[in-house]
């Protein structure tokens, strides 16, 4: 049976009270008593709750981080990145998973208002056409600050680490381009997500700036997801008019696509250009070499983190902080018109 504080109070001969006034170093207790008191706690081998502390205190050392998917390694680096920095500011971290649902993002934020955490680092799993007034209210009245990181909730007044991904879609389109490329299709992964929606956006202004038709039989949607990728990949290889060139908007999606083209016993470049995004270390280690469009996802959870901590810092200042950061074109040759 678990020691508590009232078991302690009761052994030093004073009430919980005091004994608590020494655990939290809060207020004056005798020199005498305390070190019973710390003598009770040794001898008993007496660990206090965290949660029953913070409670006391109506807070916590402690950050939420939400993702919508915690088995794709972006993510994955995302949450390496803030618990570096999280673990030099002396912070705890509480991690949730959305699987990409509005109703489990919604329970993820109510839940850790409940714990009485310090701030929120999320990276949301749907777009704009997805927002209600549940969602909404759940945001404006957690009273703590929300970083995004690497997704834009639009038109929202919060605080983000942010990439340009309309960038990255235009210019992963335009390398195919170059390239000799006029049938690019896109894996687009779900069209509820806001970084779907502004890389199509990217796609179709460098088709549009080339004077190449967007055709809609071109976009595929592959719900970020290997199996999914892998199934359109496979039926996309028996269209007599299929892409030339595939543009990639996940690295899950990306080695569904690779596993189909294997199966088939086809060629990358030749039978299928590819660019991705973001890295994949496997594809490296088995000589692979795909081109990617790269955001540093390490960076962005390091950003991310330390936005967070300047604003726990400087409570005073409501001034909404937004950084954004432009992808950058890894180039390995899986582009390539051949």
């Amino acid at each position: 049976m678990s020691v508590t504080i009232n078991d302690i109070a009761k052994e030093a001969n004073v009430s919980s009270a005091t004994v608590s006034r020494v655990l939290n170093d809060s207020g004056y207790v005798k020199e005498e008593t305390k070190q019973r008191i710390l003598d009770v706690i040794k001898d008993k081998n007496y660990a206090p709750s965290a949660i029953a502390r913070s409670l006391s205190k109506s807070e916590t050392n402690t950050i939420g981080i939400i993702v919508p998917d915690v088995t794709n390694a972006y993510f994955g680096e995302i949450i390496k990145g803030v618990s570096e920095i999280a673990e030099k500011n002396n912070l705890n971290i509480i991690l949730f998973n959305t699987d990409n649902y509005l109703e489990k993002e919604i329970r993820a934020i109510k839940l850790l208002k409940e714990q009485r955490i310090k701030g929120i680092i999320m990276t949301p799993g749907f777009g704009e056409e997805k927002l209600n007034e549940t969602y909404m209210k759940t945001i404006t009245t957690l009273n703590v600050p929300i970083i995004l990181v690497s997704a834009d909730i639009k038109f929202s007044k919060l605080n983000g680490v942010l990439v340009d991904h309309i960038k990255g879609g235009f210019d992963a389109t335009e390398l195919l381009i170059k390239e000799g490329h006029t049938k690019i299709g896109v894996m687009a992964g779900l069209l509820s997500s806001e970084p779907v929606i502004d890389r199509l956006e990217g796609y179709k202004k460098a088709l549009l700036e080339n004077n190449i038709s967007f055709n809609e039989k071109y976009i595929y949607y592959g719900e970020f997801k290997l199996q999914k990728a892998y199934e359109i990949t496979k039926n996309l290889l028996k269209e007599e008019d299929r892409p030339t060139a595939l543009v990639i908007f996940s690295n899950m999606m990306t080695m569904g696509v690779i596993k189909a083209l294997k199966e088939e016993n086809k060629d990358i470049p030749k039978d299928l250009a590819i660019v991705g995004f973001n890295r994949i270390d496997f594809l490296d280690i088995v000589g692979l070499n795909i081109t990617y469009m790269e955001d540093y996802p390490v960076e962005l959870g390091k950003a991310s983190m330390e936005m967070l901590s300047n604003i726990l810092s400087n409570a005073d200042n409501k001034e909404v902080k937004r950084l954004i950061i432009a992808p950058q074109i890894v180039i390995q040759g899986s582009e390539k018109m051949i």
